[in-house]
């Protein structure tokens, strides 16, 4: 079994909650929620959705750099915002740092963060392994789609199922 090692950062939430801010665990890498904190913990960008996504995703720079990695090794990223209608700002921070590799993402809108300052949480997961190594499907990345390009989606092999639902039986009329 591989061992665990984890980094933490000096953000004033660590010691609090029993966290670390990154944990790799073999080639699967975990960066925890990380916000838009600058190196002494203090909050940067009050205010701006898009100053305090490019923050955090630069924390998460750092911390994959202190465990060997960059962040075209990362596979996945969860965005929590504050404000679904500032989405354009958070996508626009997040394009930036994955246009050359970007990962499986999801975004969603919480009610409020840690400190009601913070717009934004990002979690990123990474994978560590070699850039040869096989995919779950078993294609060699090597072979894999060139980012931006489409892929056209497969005819389905087996016929659509049809509905399960039977016709209403009709039962014959009793008169008296």
């Amino acid at each position: 079994m591989s061992a665990i090692s984890r980094i933490s950062t000096n953000t004033p939430w660590e010691p609090i909650v029993g966290y670390s801010r990154l944990v790799r665990a073999g080639e699967l890498v975990a960066v925890s929620g990380t916000t838009a904190t600058d190196e002494r913990g203090l909050i940067v960008g009050g205010g701006q959705m898009y100053v305090q996504a490019r923050q955090a995703l630069d924390n998460i720079r750092v911390a994959l750099e202190r465990a060997g990695l960059a962040m075209h090794h990362v596979i996945r990223t969860r965005m929590f915002v504050t404000d679904m209608e500032r989405f354009a700002e958070a996508a626009r921070a997040h394009k930036e740092f994955f246009a050359d590799s970007p990962p499986a993402s999801t975004i969603v809108e919480v009610r409020r963060l840690a400190n009601p300052d913070m717009m934004i949480e990002i979690e990123a997961d990474a994978y560590a392994g070699t850039a040869n190594s096989q995919t779950a499907g078993g294609v060699a990345a090597a072979t894999a789609r060139k980012p931006g390009a489409r892929v056209k989606p497969k005819t389905a092999t087996n016929p659509p199922v049809k509905s399960a639902k039977k016709p209403a039986s009709k039962k014959p009329s009793r008169r008296k």
